[in-house]
């Protein structure tokens, strides 16, 4: 018989070291609190929500694995940035983070030495922000307490493992009047800015539909012993079986949707393919490797999830995720408006005006040069050359310290980090239901109707 996920954790001590536990595993299979207006009342909007100008940002990063350490060379030389602490339970990553601080004039704070070394860098009186790079399940909980204790949080992708956590992150931020961020970088992405400026613009018409994805082969990093921290990822490919990672995909097309801001997710279906490779590399790897026996029984996820989401105002969305197909990178990002379409892969990006074919590189030259955010035209230059997956995770830090210090909403709040992420996590319960469709909560209850679509024209230095 097949070794069930229970017994899979018992086996392999998943829930070891107060990393993980049988509740957050198993709770990433979460009861519907139908879609309604959510639970209990909104305290405050965050969306649209500008917290006090900062003078200068002072920053705590807590996970310094890729994307932590990824960060540094970013946020060291954006103005008005101060890195203050660092933290990570594994001392050689704190050495090599300060290693890449050396020569500036960061002197950061350090603390290790437990897995709740986090707490004691967020109590700290002189931190604005903790930037949280930690593995997925820890994303709520340091956010949470972040907020908890007067600072603004931002989070690596999700923003939460559990329906429950997803809300308790929304309270949160209401309550404290502190923001909530989900780093979801592919919205800086070039052609997604440039699309949704489009979309803002009315190129396409009424936007009708849209396509995400995070297709991207991660076998070989996700059985790698040294990517990830004592084997998160895999991990959570074990004992979870839906879309795991949505929000690459989907967060792009929901700002071009206006989620949240005038529309928002109504209900969803999930169907989700037999797992045909990760069970056959864990036995391979186990033949040779005895590390690797406690993997080669465990049922895992299925390699192709595709998810459906219509919303409320009848518009749909489709969102893939495959992380073991030898497959060609993808995030597809498709846009089809009444008018005119778009789709950025396969690779290059083109444009289509009604049904004549995609326009030749001239014309989408034209385009392009016409409906660049001022955003890009500014600082994408300077992106491209700090770099962060071509520039776009500048673009992304860039903006949201420059909104800080201008007193201004963010491009991304709360709402988007529950929502976008719920959709990932309902999944699952609908996999789990031979894809029957499951509700999407109004994290913002009620509110979605007169928010204003997000506005990248705000904050900008004077050209």
């Amino acid at each position: 018989m097949k070794t069930t996920r229970r017994e899979f954790l018992a086996r392999t001590s998943l829930a070891s070291g107060g990393l993980l536990t049988a509740n957050f595993l198993f709770g990433a299979l979460p009861v519907a609190r139908g879609a309604g207006t959510g639970r209990g009342s909104q305290r405050t909007n965050m969306s649209g929500h500008a917290a006090p100008r900062l003078e200068r940002v002072r920053v705590g990063i807590v996970g310094l694995g890729s994307r932590g350490t990824g960060a540094l060379p970013r946020l060291r030389v954006i103005e008005g940035v101060e890195i203050k602490a660092l933290c990570d339970v594994r001392p050689e990553r704190i050495t090599l983070a300060q290693q890449r601080l050396e020569g500036t004039s960061h002197q950061p704070a350090v603390y290790s030495g437990s897995d709740e070394a986090w707490k004691r860098m967020c109590e700290r009186d002189d931190l604005d922000v903790i930037y949280n790079c930690t593995p997925w399940h820890l994303h709520a909980p340091i956010s949470i307490f972040a907020m908890e204790h007067g600072k603004h949080a931002f989070s690596e992708i999700p923003a939460a493992t559990t329906l429950e956590e997803c809300w308790q992150l929304v309270e949160t931020s209401e309550r404290t009047k502190k923001h909530y961020m989900m780093l979801e970088n592919c919205c800086y992405d070039f052609f997604e800015l440039l699309t949704l400026n489009m979309a803002q613009q009315g190129f396409f018409g009424e936007i009708v539909h849209g396509e995400g994805a995070y297709i991207h082969n991660l076998m070989e990093l996700n059985f790698s012993k040294n990517q990830y921290h004592d084997m998160w990822r895999l991990k959570q490919n074990a004992a979870r079986n839906g879309n795991l990672y949505p929000m690459h995909g989907l967060g792009p097309i929901s700002q071009i949707m206006n989620i949240n801001r005038g529309d928002r997710f109504d209900y969803l279906v999930s169907v989700q393919s037999d797992d045909f490779q990760m069970q056959a590399k864990a036995r391979e790897l186990a033949a040779t490797d005895p590390f690797f026996a406690p993997f080669a029984d465990a049922t895992f996820r299925g390699n192709m999830n595709t998810t459906t989401v219509r919303t409320m105002k009848g518009r749909t969305i489709l969102v893939q995720h495959d992380v073991t197909s030898p497959r060609p990178y993808s995030r597809i990002h498709t846009v089809v408006g009444t008018k005119a379409s778009a789709q950025k892969w396969p690779l290059p990006p083109r444009i289509a005006i009604g049904h004549d074919g995609w326009l030749k590189e001239p014309e989408y030259k034209q385009l392009e040069e016409k409906y660049t955010f001022d955003l890009v035209k500014q600082i994408g230059e300077t992106a491209k050359k700090v770099g962060g997956h071509g520039g776009m995770d500048f673009l992304m830090d860039w903006r949201w310290v420059s909104l800080l210090r201008q007193g201004l909403p963010l491009d991304m709040d709360v709402y988007d980090g529950a929502a976008w992420t719920s959709v990932g996590l309902l999944s699952e319960r609908s996999v789990a239901n031979r894809s029957q469709a499951v509700d999407v909560p109004d994290f913002t209850r009620g509110s979605w109707q007169k928010n204003k679509p997000v506005n990248l024209s705000v904050g900008l230095p004077v050209s």
